[in-house]
């Protein structure tokens, strides 16, 4: 009972996804291809939505629930790792049709398929973990 407001939450942030075909295949197919800006709006949206509450945090000291205050810690500068990991991210989720938030989604309106694409993805971080030490970061 302690995590119920969590499991609505999830449950509210999943029909809206839907609702606004954000979990869509078709929608994702067409932003790869460039053919339509919703999937754009809807990650604009969200990236500037994600700077204004990070701006906020840090002028006003914001606290969290439980009284501490919330750090945000700096980024490592650098180029080609997040150039690297955007491309796998994106090349998985092109193949894949879904980000991670969205494939429980899709398993949850019945998209049974999303399951291998889970299975994958959970094999890929835990091969991640196994090469991170070997990995450049």
């Amino acid at each position: 009972m302690k995590f119920i407001k969590f499991l609505i939450v999830g449950i509210l942030f999943g029909i809206i996804l839907v609702k606004s075909e954000a979990v869509s295949w078709y929608r994702i197919f067409e932003m790869f291809k460039f053919q339509s800006f919703h999937m754009y709006g809807i990650i604009g949206f969200a990236v500037g939505l994600g700077i204004v509450s990070i701006y906020i945090i840090k002028k006003t000291k914001i606290k969290s629930i439980t009284g501490t205050e919330i750090k945000i810690p700096a980024k490592n500068k650098g180029f080609v790792n997040y150039l690297l990991g955007g491309s796998i991210f994106g090349l998985g989720w092109a193949l894949g049709g879904a980000c991670p938030g969205p494939m429980y989604i899709l398993v949850g309106t019945g998209v049974f398929s999303m399951l291998i694409v889970i299975t994958a993805a959970t094999l890929g971080t835990f091969v991640y973990g196994l090469l991170k030490n070997k990995l450049p970061h």
